[in-house]
């Protein structure tokens, strides 16, 4: 068990206050936000300390971190936080649904990994990653650091996801695909082919019918 500050006061702070609460055998015992952003002193009932502030008041000889920022910047802010976190000795937890199946695979540090994921045997992720929930990532496939996966991803089998990488909710990778670093591959894309660094994948927005919805059918 750690006793662990949660960076941020915004809804995904609030949502991994919720699972390390109800789901875990940490202990949490105050936020943290950049003093800029610095606007109230409690959330749930826990301090909120400015992390400037923090070396001081939890320090990381007793206290652990956990940054679960979102994707912002193709993850970027994240990672820097995650970064300076290290550079001043602090350990940042990782979260691992206990409604997850996983195998025990190596996982990094400060990844946050949702319910209804299916992590298969010889897979490897990263640190500082995000797996939101029912996703599949298959066997033999890497996500190396800095990523951000949203839900009902399908990673098939020998993949590699490239650091700092974004996929949309149902994008499929196929076997054997090699997505370079900070790809944003948006909602329902589907990547046969390896793709290039700094590549976008968006395909359309379904378009709205000419024929209004009380004008069908059988509805």
């Amino acid at each position: 068990m750690a006793r662990v500050v949660i960076f941020g006061i915004g809804q995904i702070a609030e949502i991994a206050h919720f699972y390390l609460t109800h789901d875990s055998e940490h202990e949490i015992v105050a936020f943290t936000v950049d003093k800029e952003f610095l606007h109230i002193d409690h959330f749930h009932n826990l301090p909120v300390v400015a992390y400037e502030d923090l070396l001081l008041k939890y320090p990381p000889n007793e206290y652990n971190l956990f940054i679960p920022i979102s994707y912002k910047k193709v993850n970027k802010l994240r990672a820097e936080k995650f970064i300076d976190a290290k550079s001043k000795g602090y350990t940042c937890i990782s979260y691992i649904s206990s409604k997850a199946t996983y195998y025990g695979t190596p996982v990094g540090e400060n990844c946050f990994i949702f319910e209804n994921n299916v992590i298969q045997p010889f897979t490897k992720i990263g640190n500082n990653c995000i797996i939101w929930s029912g996703n599949h990532i298959g066997h033999h496939s890497t996500v190396e650091d800095h990523c951000f996966l949203a839900s009902q991803v399908v990673v098939s089998g020998n993949v590699i996801i490239g650091e700092y990488s974004f996929l949309g909710v149902n994008s499929t990778i196929a076997n054997n695909v090699k997505v370079g670093k900070s790809n944003i591959i948006g909602s329902n894309a589907v990547i046969f082919k390896n793709t290039e660094d700094f590549s976008v994948y968006a395909p359309s927005e379904t378009e709205k019918s000419k024929v209004p919805s009380n004008r069908l059918r059988g509805f």
